[in-house]
């Protein structure tokens, strides 16, 4: 086919008077075919690779999961220390209620809200004389009603504790701290984390939040040294996101007089 392809256009340029430019022309023409047809060759016939390969993998040490790489140093131990805040208990996620059982057990369940002080002290005013304990299992909530309520139990002189497996988190603790004993069962939580001001139509006008969370921190920690408590309490509050929780561990609870007897606990017989 080539070699009549090139009779054709020999008689062609016979008749041209520019024949050596139109030659000039059709070669080059023939030549890009030729290497357009050649590269065409090639690519048919060279091995192809699977799509699905997969590079070869490194074998990285990475990072435990647990452990951001971006966290500083000092800040790891906290963040291994961190526990979600308590969910899924419908008594712990409706307002706190007070239930008087025997050996003069005042149970309190439940979210502390505004006016949960106003309801515990009508309670201590109508069963006072019965109570020697408030038994507290409770996410916290209202920051000045459990204060209300720890500086209550601390003049009636009531002693409180949180059994075995329950909650006392947030600003619990401070309700908690207001018992002249305090007692934690075996594997109770206790817990704490940073205040979360609620602010009223005055502070929202004004724009003026963080006076409103540095004056209830100040009431915060002078509750629990009014009470006896460490203040290191607070410090773990306050390094704490307020979607986290700080648990205390028993030995902790003890050393920094937040507890000051383990319930299930019995003094030794003597040794004869």
């Amino acid at each position: 086919m080539a070699s009549a392809l090139n009779q054709r256009v020999h008689a062609w340029l016979a008749g041209n008077p520019d024949e050596s430019i139109l030659r000039w022309v059709f070669r080059s023409i023939v030549v890009v075919t030729v290497a357009v047809l050649a590269a065409d060759l090639l690519e048919m016939n060279a091995p192809h690779a699977l799509p699905d390969a997969a590079p070869p993998q490194l074998d990285v040490q990475r990072e435990p999961a647990d452990t951001p790489t971006d966290t500083p140093s000092v800040l790891a131990p906290l963040m291994k220390r961190l526990m979600p805040l308590p969910q899924g208990d419908r008594a712990l996620q409706q307002p706190i209620t007070f239930e008087l059982r025997g050996a003069g057990r005042l149970y309190a369940t439940g979210t502390i809200t505004p006016g949960s002080a106003r309801a515990f002290a009508d309670t201590v005013e109508r069963y006072g004389e019965y109570i020697k304990t408030v038994v507290l299992n409770s996410p916290g909530g209202s920051v000045a009603d459990a204060l209300a309520m720890g500086r209550l139990i601390r003049t009636k002189k009531f002693a409180t504790e949180v059994e075995a497996g329950k909650y006392c988190a947030s600003s619990c603790p401070l309700m908690f701290a207001g018992g002249v004993e305090r007692r934690a069962g075996e594997k109770a939580v206790i817990g704490v984390h940073q205040i979360a001001a609620v602010p009223s139509a005055a502070t929202v006008r004004s724009g003026d939040d963080m006076s409103v969370a540095q004056n209830v921190s100040a009431r915060c920690q002078r509750h629990l040294a009014d009470m006896g408590i460490d203040l290191k309490v607070w410090v773990h509050a306050m390094e704490t996101p307020h979607d986290q929780l700080f648990t205390f561990k028993p030995d902790e609870l003890k050393a920094l007089n937040l507890v000051t007897a383990m319930p299930d606990s019995r003094p030794e017989k003597p040794r004869s």
